[in-house]
């Protein structure tokens, strides 16, 4: 029951669930990227490159014909699909440049949140002021 006990008090604290909103909310992110990336930047770019899907361009290693799409030259064996992994890469770019700015506009307003500088040091009473001087005057 102790052991039960310490799981939740691990589970309920703020960096766990932090981190797992973090991932939930993440991995929907990337899917939106996913989405970007294959359905608006990719198909402007793979007209440029002859009119094809650019994640269809491989390189085939088991005598494949090269105007099969991608999918059916996998089914025959093994190719070097430089197409797909560029466009895995530009979703990766697309991510972590976005999180960069995410935590950068994190940073910023942590910034401006951090506290006012220290209060000034309250004035001195009347009466220790005075005992100073009578202290220094003695010291002459």
């Amino acid at each position: 029951m102790a052991m039960m006990q310490e799981f939740k008090e691990f589970a309920m604290k703020g960096n766990v669930v932090d981190l797992a909103v973090g991932v939930i909310i993440g991995g929907a992110f990337g899917k939106i990227v996913d989405s970007l990336v294959q359905d608006i930047i990719m198909p402007p770019i793979g007209k440029l490159f002859g009119g094809l899907d650019f994640a269809n361009y491989y390189l085939p290693l088991n005598g494949q014909d090269a105007a099969l799409s991608l999918v059916e030259a996998k089914k025959l064996g093994a190719v070097l699909a430089y197409g797909n992994f560029a466009t895995i890469l530009l979703n990766f770019v697309i991510l972590a440049f976005i999180i960069f700015q995410m935590v950068r506009l994190m940073n910023k307003a942590r910034k401006v949140e951090a506290p006012a500088a220290a209060a000034p040091a309250p004035a001195t009473p009347e009466d220790i002021v005075l005992l100073r001087e009578i202290r220094d005057s003695l010291k002459k």
